[in-house]
């Protein structure tokens, strides 16, 4: 039995009712092209709405996520993933969702408690810290040196205002390495496997907390990821779940997976991922906007790795994976059953379609980057690879990254204006701030992660760019690209230069304008296809300018004093840096 049956099954046996997946594209959220996470479907109803299968749920959730398609070709990154979960609404509680994880973590899965260690949440100025699930733990058996208590990592919440609470995070030792004593959760050969969510308070917009009169539990496991973890494989396309797929490329391919690994990785991950969309009941098609567009790359991406492995690319290599994937997951969602000749079209029609000029364009890429002179593809080039030969800028981007040359993006963008398909999504709304709240604070720590993303282009690269944020009333967590851990060094003139440009009081300048026009007139963003047509474009003095929909303050003298608390790895190539302002 695989760990999805086991996992429903133990959970029906405490009372809980499955419910099916929910379809990848979500049915009530505009503002996000896909399901990123197993209880993003589960919205209303922790918000209050009664379910109709009742207060005890669990599920296995199809869940996409396309915000870190650079970083698959890596052992643990997908873009399709299965989250299980279970919850409660107005239900039970703390004592019973935390001994259920700890019986079916050491008595379903046979995880020695030895190899567990767990997070609880440590406390601040509004909220206790989270004794309760702490005395659980221990009388439990997990012993006092292996909890840990953040404020940070351990509490919970979505949108500005609402439903939020502590959470406990459960770790598995996946080393064999002797096991610490004393449990760090920056080591990272302590992995998370499972979270426990405890919405017991409501945030007011003013800031202030309250209790939740009907509290509810939230929970969450990653299948690929545990299921790595439980057969011992550091690389997750090492295990069960793609052992058999991997195998069958290596077959089409004549070629090993040892030396061939990040092509076999994205073959095998997005013929899956196209699988899983194609089939959904939302009837995608590849195209140039929205979900059709994500899909278009994907498959096309594959197309392009299958050619760097010499596979045949005429052949009929895509609907032998394509069926080994729908024969796995079939039996799970009954739309792979009902689609599966609609998946093969689609996968067809596409690879034929891009089949015709890959070729071509691959001649033309060749072509173009042989006579540079400096290593930079211009936009006229960049523009007439996607126009003429169908690549997305994306697809140009790789290509050229292997060969360590720059591409004019944005110059690239400008070129959209001949093109407004491809920029412009089919309906408003489908971008937001991704802001926790608007609060003073917030708004404060915002605008600062302005000032750091061009303080990090000055003193590191200026190829520095966002890949997140998250901001809190305590701190601002800010994501960028970078291929090394940065130094004493760099931190404190990141942090200088921020401080300083703080003093200088610069005013911080709203403008309303066409997207295309904001693009050409310099401003960065995150994600340009997802904004609306009309954009609201922010500077701060000559040093930032960026399309943006969050609140920010007036003037830089607000902000206080700028402190880098941390610096650390988020994924492949991007950094992380935690800071504060005082």
């Amino acid at each position: 039995m695989n760990l999805k049956d086991l996992y429903i099954n133990f959970f029906i046996s405490k009372g809980h009712k499955q419910i099916p997946s929910s379809p990848v594209v979500p049915e009530n959220d505009p503002s996000v092209l896909f399901n990123t996470a197993g209880m993003q479907p589960l919205i209303p109803y922790l918000m209050g709405q009664k379910h109709p299968y009742g207060t005890r749920l669990c599920d296995y959730q199809k869940c996409i996520r396309t915000n870190d398609l650079d970083n698959i070709g890596d052992t643990y990154h997908h873009t399709f993933f299965e989250m299980l979960g279970n919850w409660s609404l107005g239900d039970y509680f703390k004592k019973e969702a935390i001994t259920w994880s700890f019986e079916f973590l050491t008595k379903e899965l046979n995880i020695p408690v030895e190899r567990l260690a767990v997070t609880i949440f440590a406390g601040s100025d509004l909220i206790k810290e989270d004794t309760e699930s702490y005395e659980i733990w221990r009388s439990l058996g997990i012993p006092e040196s292996r909890i840990a208590k953040t404020i940070d990592d351990n509490f919970w919440i979505a949108g500005e205002a609402g439903p939020c609470g502590p959470d406990t995070e459960m770790f598995y030792w996946r080393s064999n390495d002797e096991i610490p004593e004393k449990f760090d959760p920056e080591d990272e050969r302590w992995v998370e496997i499972w979270n426990d969510v405890f919405m017991e308070f409501n945030k007011k917009f003013d800031g202030s907390v309250e209790e939740l009169p009907n509290k509810n539990v939230d929970t969450g496991m990653g299948v690929e990821r545990t299921t790595a973890i439980l057969e011992g494989v550091n690389d997750n396309y090492a295990s069960s779940i793609w052992r058999d797929v991997i195998k069958l490329i290596e077959n089409i391919s004549n070629l090993p997976y040892e030396g061939n690994e990040k092509s076999m990785r994205i073959i095998a991950d997005h013929i899956r991922t196209s699988v899983i969309i194609s089939a959904d009941k939302a009837g995608i098609k590849p195209s140039n906007t929205d979900q059709g567009y994500i899909l278009r790359r994907l498959i096309r991406r594959a197309i392009r790795h299958a050619k760097s492995l010499n596979i045949d690319v005429n052949s009929n290599w895509e609907e032998q994976i394509a069926n080994l994937i729908m024969d796995k997951y079939e039996g799970y969602y009954e739309e792979i059953k009902e689609n599966r000749n609609i998946v093969l079209e689609v996968l067809k029609t596409e690879k034929v379609k891009f089949n015709r000029t890959l070729e071509k364009g691959l001649r033309e890429f060749e072509k173009i980057t042989s006579r540079l002179v400096v290593g930079k593809l211009n936009k006229d080039d960049a523009f007439k690879l996607y126009d003429t030969y169908g690549f997305p800028i994306e697809l140009t981007e790789e290509l050229a990254k292997e060969k360590n040359i720059k591409v004019d993006i944005d110059g690239f963008k400008e070129k959209f204006k001949a093109h407004q398909e491809l920029s412009r999504t089919s309906s408003q709304g489908k971008f937001k701030g991704g802001l926790a709240g608007n609060s003073e604070i917030e708004t404060r720590y915002h605008t600062a992660t302005h000032l750091l993303n061009a303080a990090l282009k000055v003193v590191v690269s200026p190829d520095i760019h966002q890949k997140g944020s998250n901001i809190t009333e305590e701190r601002m967590r800010f994501d960028f690209n970078c291929d090394h851990k940065l130094s004493e060094e760099e931190k404190q003139k990141v942090e200088d230069l921020v401080n300083k440009w703080i003093k200088e009081e610069l005013e911080v300048k709203v403008e309303e304008m066409n997207k295309e026009e904001a693009i050409a007139s310099g401003a960065e963003c995150m994600f340009v296809e997802k904004y609306p047509d009309r954009v609201t474009v922010y500077s701060i003095g000559d040093i930032s300018k960026e399309l943006c929909g969050g609140p920010h303050v007036k003037n830089t003298k607000e902000l206080g004093t700028f402190k880098i608390k941390k610096e650390e790895a988020s994924s492949a190539g991007v950094r992380r840096i935690k800071a504060i302002l005082q």
